[in-house]
């Protein structure tokens, strides 16, 4: 069969033939595996990816679905709407490359199963090397029978140029290269546990899988919509031109006070060394000590000495991060810029189904600098699917500063560190950890996993005293044994208002928020009364913040409550703060926005409990209101927010649950997730307690159970579902949407859908959807718009229907 396709735009009947397409995969694969220093890698499986597409299943599918056949004329014609899914195109190319490679003994077999893996998990996601019931489910589908994966078929088809292609790299100097580079990540270090050793194998196999998703990703929908190709960065960063406006906006920042003096000197610490080697540093800085700008002016002199591609600027999922990005924005960007500088990746409105308009739509992360949460970090480093997968080749040569570090999900504790210790080591990426309390990733267990940094890798000199010169509030301990009722907490927050001016009250769930917030407009009038919380899409927070912030300005009453996203990522200054009992972290970043200007000697942080929370499924608040109890009770006028305290809660906090049973540093699966009592490290190193693992320990395999790990993984305990919120422009978003998902409009909308999307827990969700409530922007399209009578002007997105709707056009 002549001229085979690949892919078809309806627009203008141009086809894409298979042999266009596996040459542009593989140009693209070879300079994405080139961050890892293996690009003739890259390049084979970018020639291999859909060589089934040679097929004539394949070519009757495609033809008979896109319209190119006619059911009355052409006997070749298949019901594709039938078919859809069940043509295997991804199984050949794993097949011939196994075939290559595996006569070459152990080692041949481990470079072919690698290369395998990822050819035969590009549309539905890394496969289970080891099955959870013992299968070994590599060789299960690398035996499926030539009926069904047509690989003799599409050799006697195939292009010749692609044959002779194949023919040129298959090679056993290309093994040869291919082994040393899996040597240099085994290790030489016979001490070092088995499992550490696995898991960089099966990272370096990741990292792979990233590359050729991405290229085929990127391919296809340059082909669809060729004016991407013209959006898309294709030089190098050049870094000294933020490097000389953010320099010209410091060089222009007025000194209001001694606390600015200190910020400045924190701020020329860390530029005196962004000229070091590449690897693990910590700054570890009091909040409200300027950790945005000298983070991100370190970054770009780091990123400029170092030659790399992109920073990224991770927040905690349960702040925000529209303020910071914004107020970076404003420094870096121009108008006559040819491409923007910054990006923000909330969440993944782009559904994990890759339909075709999902699959051209969807964000990898090609912009210089990247706002995004931990939540979105630790999806691309081991969640399911290719979503997010596809975006981790883009972390190599990188610089990724993580603020407020101490946030990271305990159970997530030794997956990030081997993963950040993997891209550090073998991706040439730098990590810079943030945090006004260092939790010492370091100190943990290192049979499984603990972060290389040493203490000269702390960018700042003498934090203890930074700390006690920028110490502006005192932590009252103000907790009760029977906790405060919800009357007692309106009374004491509107009386700090009147006292004090204004005040911010930081709770641990929506519920208390709102409940709080109607409570107080009642006493205080709700002009005067500000609500937040992750239910409101980015820029509704936004409008809300800014008006929070001119009354502060301005000296306007003010009273707030808000969830924890208040507590990073957004530069508030207020008189008084009251604060719901949590870990003494989050306590410190509360605390971090009272008197942050140091306007007055010293202010007052009012730590209270309610006597009812319903914060059972939230282990991490709950566990760390106990050790924060422990710490609130061990002494009488001792300074809560000092590096000894802090050092004694994360003490307690983190290295006291490591004997717990199960460790929750692991991430503990149960029997429903992984069939037994396991652990994802387990199931993405060497699977111990898999019983079809390999026994001898000296053959090195791939065993890891990646589809099952993934399709356990959550950075946080529910998964949301983002949902599209009719405010203001979202308006016009969900409009465009819906009337023509033409993918090249539908990538440019869903990149500011971005600023009124809202992540939306399960429970919600399903009151949501039985309500009619939330709805696909197209037919087959797993992108969803909400209703506008269930958006709220106070609360955003809301389970029941709402009355005053008016302010969602203004």
């Amino acid at each position: 069969m002549e001229n085979c396709i690949a892919h078809y735009r309806k627009s203008d009947d141009e086809k894409q033939y298979v042999c266009q397409h596996l040459a542009n995969v593989a140009l693209l694969t070879e300079k994405n595996a080139a961050k890892l220093k293996l690009p003739k890698g890259g390049q084979l499986l970018g020639l291999l990816h859909d060589l089934g597409k040679y097929s004539h299943d394949f070519q009757a599918y495609i033809q008979s679905a896109t319209e190119i056949l006619d059911p009355d004329r052409d006997d070749s014609w298949v019901d594709a709407v039938s078919l859809k899914g069940q043509i295997d195109h991804s199984t050949s190319g794993a097949q011939w490359v196994w075939q290559q490679f595996n006569r070459y003994g152990d080692q041949g077999k481990l470079v072919g199963q690698i290369l395998a893996v990822c050819l035969a998990s590009h549309h539905g996601g890394m496969l289970d090397c080891l099955q959870l019931d013992g299968d070994n489910g590599f060789l299960k589908r690398i035996n499926k029978k030539d009926e069904q994966t047509h690989l003799q078929e599409c050799l006697k088809i195939c292009d010749e140029e692609i044959k002779t292609r194949l023919k040129a790299l298959a090679t056993v100097d290309f093994l040869k290269d291919f082994l040393a580079k899996i040597a240099g990540i085994y290790g030489q270090n016979q001490e070092e546990p088995l499992r550490l050793k696995a898991f960089r194998i099966g990272f370096l196999t990741r990292f792979l899988f990233s590359c050729l998703i991405d290229a085929d990703r990127v391919d296809s929908a340059d082909f669809e919509t060729p004016a991407n190709r013209d959006l898309r960065p294709t030089e190098k960063v050049d870094w000294q031109i933020p490097i000389d406006r953010l320099e010209a906006a410091i060089s222009a920042f007025e000194v209001r006070n001694e606390v600015d003096i200190i910020r400045n000197k924190i701020s020329a610490q860390c530029l005196a060394r962004a000229n070091e080697p590449q690897g693990i540093y910590s700054l570890t800085v009091p909040t409200g000590g300027g950790k945005t700008f000298t983070s991100i002016r370190y970054g770009l002199h780091h990123a400029k000495k170092h030659n790399l591609d992109h920073i990224y600027y991770i927040i905690p999922y349960t702040s925000i991060i529209e303020q910071n990005a914004q107020v970076v924005r404003e420094i870096l960007e121009c108008s006559n810029d040819a491409h923007p500088w910054v990006l923000e990746h909330h969440s993944n409105l782009e559904p994990e189904t890759q339909t075709w308009g999902a699959k051209l739509s969807a964000e990898n992360w090609d912009a210089p600098i990247i706002f995004t949460t931990m939540v979105q970090f630790l999806e691309v480093l081991f969640g399911g699917g290719t979503r997010g997968a596809r975006r981790m080749h883009n972390l190599a040569n990188s610089l990724i500063i993580f603020d407020e570090i101490q946030s990271l999900p305990i159970t997530c504790v030794h997956l990030f560190n081997n993963g950040l210790q993997f891209l550090v080591e073998h991706c040439g990426s730098t990590a810079l950890l943030c945090t006004a309390t260092q939790p010492l990733l370091a100190g943990v267990n290192p049979e499984y996993g603990a972060l290389s940094i040493s203490a000269e890798n702390e960018l700042v000199t003498d934090a203890g005293k930074l700390f006690a010169d920028l110490n502006r509030v005192e932590i009252i301990d103000k907790t009760r044994p029977q906790g405060w009722n919800i009357d007692d907490i309106t009374e004491v927050a509107c009386e700090q208002y009147r006292e004090k001016g204004n005040c911010l009250v930081v709770v641990n769930t929506k519920a208390w928020a709102r409940t709080l917030y109607e409570c107080c407009s009642q006493q205080v009038g709700k002009e005067n009364v500000f609500h937040l919380s992750t239910s409101l899409c980015p820029a509704h927070r936004k409008k809300i913040l800014a008006e929070v912030s001119e009354r502060l300005n301005s000296h306007q009453p003010l009273l707030c409550l808000s969830t924890q996203l208040i507590e990073a990522g957004v530069d508030v200054d207020v008189n008084a703060v009251i604060r719901f009992l949590a870990g003494l972290d989050s306590i410190a970043q509360a605390a971090g926005r009272c008197n942050r200007n140091g306007n007055f000697p010293l202010a007052e942080v009012f730590v209270v409990n309610p006597n009812e929370e319903s914060i059972v499924s939230l282990d991490d608040i709950r566990v760390g209101q106990e050790k924060t109890r422990r710490i609130l009770g061990e002494a009488e006028h001792v300074d809560f927010l000092s590096p000894s305290a802090m050092e004694r809660y994360f003490s307690y906090y983190f290295y006291e649950r490591q004997q717990e049973n199960p460790n929750p540093m692991l991430y503990p699966l149960d029997e429903k997730q992984a069939g037994q009592i396991d652990n994802l490290l387990n199931l993405l190193s060497d699977n111990p307690l898999n019983v079809g693992r390999e026994q001898d320990t000296n053959k090195v395999t791939l065993q890891q159970s990646f589809k099952s790990a993934g399709r356990a993984f959550r950075a946080i305990d529910a998964p949301t579902q983002a949902v599209i919120v009719p405010f203001c422009e979202g308006n016009e978003i969900i409009a465009g949407l819906c009337a023509d998902f033409e993918p090249s409009k539908a990538y440019n909308l869903l990149k500011k859908a971005q600023q009124y999307s809202v992540n939306v827990f399960p429970n919600v969700w399903k009151k949501l959807t039985e309500a009619g409530a939330v709805h696909p922007v197209q037919k087959g399209e797993e992108i969803y718009y909400l209703d506008k009578r269930y958006y709220s002007k106070e609360f955003g997105v809301s389970a029941e229907v709402v009355e005053d709707m008016d302010f969602l056009d203004a």
